[in-house]
């Protein structure tokens, strides 16, 4: 399922459209840190830079009222692991990687996180071999259809945040968060975390293998019962 030892240039040319100069930097950008030294990670992090500059410069011009909160949601949105992942897998990418055996067995090549890194590492060779407008070139045809498509800016807000805005917005007491339970071991624990709205008589545990997780249940929870108050603060 994977291309070991095979030249990527054909995959850069036919997949993102791009006319490579130093295909040593493609390789090293398709090969996993399983497979050995000279490994992607470093163009991962250069990537990572080079893709979060233009997504931002790209929503500053297209959205010239939106507040800087509402930027970074939908950067946040463009970037994260999900649709890096997605785009990698309709590239074909995983199947470009280099990896070692063990990382091969276990489906490495399909996995969420090094697919969207490996993304990111090939937007780094992009830019070190063709510059920013080279970059740029590739990076708005990837992420044409999402450019799009945006969401509005605030269904992005974590339910957290959203819950909060909430009860503000109606004069009312912000929620409560207690830890009511964990298991397993310290670097793998399971959090159950209770989030009371005591003002709308609402409470609900949220579950999560980090409290911050178990809190953004609760509060979904909580938000989810809360649309079916009447009566509540100003309505």
């Amino acid at each position: 399922m994977t291309a070991q030892g095979q030249s990527p240039g054909r995959w850069v040319r036919a997949r993102l459209g791009y006319e490579l100069r130093d295909e040593a930097l493609f390789v090293t950008a398709l090969t996993h840190r399983s497979a050995g030294q000279p490994h992607n990670e470093r163009l991962e992090f250069l990537g990572d830079g080079v893709l979060n500059m233009l997504v931002a410069e790209h929503l500053y011009r297209e959205f010239p009222m939106a507040a800087e909160g509402d930027l970074s949601r939908l950067r946040a949105w463009l970037v994260s692991a999900p649709p890096l992942a997605e785009i990698a897998a309709q590239l074909g990418l995983g199947e470009e990687l280099r990896m070692g055996s063990g990382e091969l067995k276990t489906g490495g090549f399909r996995r969420e996180s090094i697919l969207a890194d490996a993304l990111e590492a090939v937007i780094g060779a992009v830019y070190l071999d063709g510059g920013l407008g080279a970059a740029g070139g590739v990076v708005s045809q990837l992420f044409a259809q999402r450019l799009a498509c945006l969401p509005d800016p605030q269904e992005l807000k974590d339910p957290k945040t959203r819950l909060q805005e909430y009860l503000q917005s109606r004069a009312l007491a912000l929620p409560t968060y207690e830890v009511v339970a964990t298991s397993g071991e310290v670097h793998a624990q399971t959090f159950w975390v209770r989030c009371e709205a005591a003002a709308l008589a609402l409470a609900a545990t949220g579950q999560g293998l980090s409290r911050r997780r178990a809190e953004q249940e609760a509060a979904g929870l909580v938000l989810k019962a809360a649309s079916g108050v009447k009566g509540a603060g100003n309505d």
